[in-house]
């Protein structure tokens, strides 16, 4: 791995992340990811819990992703259990992109059902990467507490997840499908669709599931009228 510690300050080489233009800052952790040191990994986590902007941040994971892992592992492991809500989030998303599975352990239920929405996605996002072999169905019991929560991107998220594992997510969506809540058993029956067929789309999957709890919970003599 090429380092540019050997001919450049690594102080200078990251100085343009504190830079007020976003594209200085992306450029910088470009740098910084096609010339890796381990000097920079401490910095490059520290922006990823404060960058504002999507790309840049984007950016810094990628970067982080070009050290070793050896090198990252321990300071993404302590950012899912920071305060901040965009420390958590990043560092689940920059572990689901390195893909290394003994960071499986820092997937907690309380990640999972993280209070913020997007923390909560990214932990989704990041569990069914790094879940070990004979895992995946208590994942999906897990993923399964958290239908019905939140808008469309994030019941979308946890849709996506849940499909994911596959056919280990039946059961748990089986018995979602008759929760006390029309909201999770619409979610339930919409992931249930996209489960046997992916191509059916989100928008159309949520519709009919709203339709088929809508009409489980009319009474009879209105839906014999109905006929």
């Amino acid at each position: 791995m090429t380092t540019v510690g050997q001919d450049r300050d690594p102080a200078q080489v990251l100085g343009g992340l504190e830079d007020s233009r976003s594209a200085v800052r992306l450029r910088t952790a470009l740098a910084a990811g096609t010339a890796p040191d381990p000097s920079f990994v401490g910095k490059l986590l520290e922006h990823c819990a404060i960058e504002p902007d999507f790309f840049v941040r984007d950016m810094l994971t990628w970067a982080l992703t070009r050290h070793p892992a050896s090198l990252t592992l321990p300071g993404l492991l302590r950012e899912v259990r920071a305060e901040r809500a965009q420390a958590r989030s990043q560092a689940l998303h920059t572990l689901s992109k390195i893909g290394d599975r003994q960071a499986w352990p820092a997937i907690t239920p309380a990640l999972l059902s993280d209070a913020d929405d997007e923390v909560a996605r990214s932990a989704w996002r990041t569990a069914v990467v790094l879940v070990p072999q004979g895992d995946e169905s208590a994942l999906a019991e897990a993923l399964a507490t958290q239908l019905g929560r939140g808008e469309r991107e994030t019941q979308l998220s946890l849709s996506q997840a849940l499909v994911a594992l596959g056919e280990v997510s039946a059961p748990a969506l089986a018995q979602a499908a008759f929760a006390g809540d029309p909201g999770v058993r619409a979610h339930a029956l919409a992931t249930r669709l996209l489960l046997h067929d992916p191509d059916a789309g989100f928008g159309p999957a949520v519709e009919e599931a709203k339709r088929i709890v809508a009409l489980a919970g009319a009474p009879q003599e209105g839906r014999e009228e109905g006929c």
